[in-house]
């Protein structure tokens, strides 16, 4: 790989910052960094260690302060932003802010299509739960139509395009409602759980990963019209959770994208948008997702492997009495240690696998697919 194949890129980076660990902002900037952008990040929660610890100290930043902030950059020259990454804002107001920032930022760009370029990853639950407040969800929306990529998971999916996704069919009617009612260019959907399709499942020799349990990232890029071009790429679930994958995933497509749009000659494009001639599997965002889930699966990998020998190292260690000083254990304080060390054993290991991310192994493997949704119903081929 070349030693520069991400163009020369300011990026603005608004998300959570944790003072130990690898969520938000502090994955986000490591990774973008890592492929050659300069970061500059402005934090919306200022944590000592994510809240799946259960145990954290620290503040939400008030929108104010995420104005005033944006407003010293200005002041001191420094708000020349080739893209801008926002991630988890805590309250509705730090939303609108959000909002503000890059409604500006766009703003500069009218004489200069393509010269700004906003990735939202509205973060606002999984699983069917929310985990920020209602009225976050509407002022969400209200930023659909100044975004140009969106990267929600299913779940907000669905609450933003008021879509109940089950199957290829629903999934296709929600990316064509997020691109003809807010007219978003791009949408890529995560931790996808549809029927996987065999030529774009990667295969692997590893004992301890199973190929039955998958996870599909399904995205689009807008035609001319605003009608979907969709593509998929499926690749192998690891059952552990990991904190920060998302932020993980967000930052890599900042600069994979950018890099993909570059090779196609879309930098002065508005929204890096291709011709209608262009295929789904052959969008600049498909090509991006590719080099994006090689390097985060060799990163998981790792991960997963360096948990496993903790688990095990923990499991001994607890049973032996050895963590935790002298006394004996209750069996709740045993299980808050093995709780909080199993946690950070899941941290993801981005410093580590450095590499991984600048030279993502295997892409091949992850060759994005077409999708073809049946009209009368969920079946793809």
């Amino acid at each position: 790989m070349a030693q520069h194949a991400v163009p020369e890129t300011h990026v603005l980076a608004i998300a959570s910052h944790v003072t130990s660990g690898h969520v938000g902002n502090k994955t986000a900037t490591f990774c973008m960094q890592s492929l050659g952008c300069e970061v500059d990040a402005i934090h919306t929660v200022n944590y000592s260690n994510h809240v799946g610890y259960r145990r954290f100290k620290g503040r939400k930043t008030p929108a104010e302060e995420v104005a005033e902030l944006w407003e010293g950059l200005k002041n001191a020259r420094l708000d020349t932003f080739d893209m801008m990454l926002s991630g988890y804002c805590p309250s509705a107001p730090v939303v609108q802010q959000v909002g503000k920032i890059a409604r500006e930022l766009k703003s500069r760009s009218d004489a200069r299509p393509g010269s700004f370029f906003w990735v939202l990853d509205p973060v606002m639950g999984d699983n069917g739960r929310l985990y920020v407040a209602e009225d976050t969800v509407p002022v969400y929306k209200s930023l659909l139509d100044d975004a140009d990529l969106i990267l929600p998971n299913q779940f907000e999916a669905e609450l933003l395009s008021g879509v109940k996704i089950h199957d290829l069919a629903t999934m296709k009617q929600a990316i064509a409602r997020l691109h003809e009612a807010h007219k978003t260019p791009h949408v890529l959907i995560t931790s996808i759980r549809l029927p996987p399709t065999a030529a774009s499942t990667p295969t692997t020799t590893d004992e301890d990963l199973s190929t039955s349990a998958t996870l599909s990232v399904i995205g689009s890029t807008a035609t001319s019209d605003f009608k979907p071009r969709l593509f998929r790429v499926t690749v192998p679930a690891i059952p552990i959770f990991f904190s920060g994958t998302g932020d993980m995933f967000a930052s890599l497509m900042v600069a994979r994208l950018r890099e993909a749009a570059q090779e196609a000659d879309l930098l002065n494009t508005a929204s890096w948008r291709s011709p209608d001639s262009v295929a789904g599997p052959d969008l600049p965002l498909a090509k991006a997702a590719e080099k994006v889930l090689a390097s985060m699966q060799a990163v998981l990998k790792d991960t997963a492997n360096h948990y496993d020998a903790a688990a095990k190292r923990i499991q001994e260690e607890l049973g032996n009495g050895q963590h935790g000083g002298a006394g004996v254990k209750t069996g709740e304080e045993t299980e808050a240690i093995r709780h909080l060390n199993l946690t950070r054993a899941a941290e993801v290991r981005v410093v580590r696998n450095s590499q991984a991310l600048r030279e993502p192994p295997d892409v091949g493997a992850f060759e994005a697919q077409a999708v073809e949704v049946e009209a009368e119903g969920d079946a793809s081929r």
